[in-house]
């Protein structure tokens, strides 16, 4: 007799667990700084568009895989249809790749949490401070060992006591501090040396009010590029989480419902992140002080916190207390799309599962750590961007095994297996599905398309 599947109690549950795996570091400081670049309103429109159509369909997809099979990514697709088991090989192997640095960056959130918890965030605004932190030696190991280990707790749990309570406790409170520290960036004002006033509501206008000065057919394609680049990897398409999420997913639970509102979710924290970071940064340094990636955050943000006043540090340690449990929801559904592909693959029983991937996380980790100092070196990727062991790993997961993975997907069931098995899955119970014509559509022929263009802009052929 075949043991009995763990799974979500109901629908808010398996919610808010895949809402907490889309909504991690790359909603917080990824989009902010995509919007900004991109055109603020334009951004946010074409994010919005592909949300509803690209986004929609490959989760929607996962999700059903996942259910039809009551199986985690390793072995989903091969259940499916025995010829395509090397798309779960691929789609276990990114979360394994991810997962190390994602700790070591959970760490360095850890570091700035403790920094304004305990009142020493002076030192955090030097502008050798961060580089200084991360190219220590034992310092970022330790604080990645700390981000591993309470992720290591949660998935120990299980399914239900573990990942959903963890969800259902710490996403409202994520929520609350995120519409907190956004309404209180709205209210923020700064005089410049040269006596120009700049407020949060004219930053919260260039993230609003689409930009189209100067936009050119070239520009619009980049813009169209960065927003399903950012929808892609938001949503935890590609790496195995949304197929194990999906086999934990109850038949009786509405997947269209389901699937509304992770979209929702997500695109609503990815906007409240924007409307957080993009009206502070503009207020404090104007413009030009929106960089790219960690730097906003971890260089950028606590000068800005400390130029807020008496309030500067309670804000501050708000804001890394919301970075630290929007990373930990996302790391824990890394973590479980390996232990649930390990327990499918090789029957193993949970706590085995999460040891060995833990060890694997925590060997590469310190690699990633070193990699800063010790195993320094630099290498420019097809992209054109200088990496070091951290961005390789993340280039080649997120960049080209991700959108093989999302191609093969939709091959599977747009071609082979054809769109008709997943849409008798999602409309078992009689659930009206809206956008089946817009699904088929997209997983035939928009959807490959669009990832094969990201695939080849990543590769450096195009853009």
């Amino acid at each position: 007799m075949e043991k009995k599947r763990n799974s979500f109690t109901g629908s808010l549950g398996f919610v808010l667990a895949a809402a907490g795996s889309a909504v991690g570091l790359g909603n917080i400081w990824r989009f902010p700084y995509l919007a900004a670049r991109g055109g603020g309103g334009l951004f946010l429109l074409i994010y919005i568009v592909l949300a509803l159509t690209f986004g929609f369909t490959l989760l929607t997809a996962e999700i059903s895989i996942g259910r039809k099979t009551k199986q985690s990514p390793l072995t989903a697709y091969g259940t499916l249809f025995k010829k395509s088991k090397f798309i779960g090989v691929i789609a276990c192997i990114v979360p394994m790749m991810i997962m190390p640095y994602y700790c070591v960056i959970g760490g360095w959130v850890v570091k700035y949490f403790l920094v304004f918890l305990t009142g020493t965030a002076e030192k955090a605004v030097e502008d050798s401070y961060f580089t200084g932190f991360i190219t220590e030696t034992t310092a970022p190991i330790a604080m990645t060992v700390v981000f591993l280990f309470l992720t290591i707790v949660v998935v120990l749990g299980g399914v239900e006591k573990g990942i959903e309570n963890f969800s259902k406790i710490i996403m409202p409170i994520l929520v609350i501090l995120i519409l907190f520290i956004s309404v209180f960036a709205m209210f923020l004002t700064y005089t410049d040396a040269d006596g120009t006033v700049r407020t949060g509501f004219q930053g919260l206008k260039i993230l609003l009010v689409p930009d189209l000065t100067g936009l050119t057919f070239g520009s619009f394609l980049n813009t169209l590029m960065d927003a399903m680049g950012q929808l892609f990897y938001s949503l935890s398409v590609a790496m195995g989480i949304m197929v194990a999420y999906g086999s934990y997913m109850r038949d009786d639970t509405n997947l269209v419902k389901a699937v509304g509102q992770i979209e929702i979710f997500d695109s609503g924290i990815a906007f409240l992140a924007a409307t957080m970071i993009i009206p502070a940064v503009y207020v404090f340094m104007g413009k030009e002080g929106m960089s790219a990636g960690p730097g906003l955050v971890f260089v950028s943000l606590p000068k800005i916190f400390l130029q807020m006043g008496k309030f500067g540090h309670v804000i501050g340690c708000l804001f890394f207390a919301m970075v630290l449990f929007a990373a930990l929801t996302s790391s824990v559904s890394i973590l479980e799309a390996v232990v649930s592909s390990f327990m499918d693959q090789f029957h193993m029983e949970r706590k085995t599962a999460v040891l060995i991937e833990g060890f694997i996380a925590l060997v590469v980790g310190v690699i990633v750590c070193l990699g800063y100092n010790k195993f320094y070196f630099e290498i420019t990727l097809p992209n054109g961007a200088v990496a070091q062991i951290l961005d390789i790993l993340d280039y080649i997961s997120n960049n080209l095994l991700m959108p093989v993975v999302s191609i093969c997907t939709c091959i599977l069931i747009g071609w082979i297996l054809k769109p008709q098995i997943l849409i008798d899955e999602i409309t078992k119970n009689g659930e009206k599905f809206g956008r089946k014509g817009l699904f088929v559509v997209m997983i035939r022929f928009i959807a490959p398309i669009l990832l094969f263009a990201l695939l080849l802009k990543a590769l450096g052929l195009i853009g």
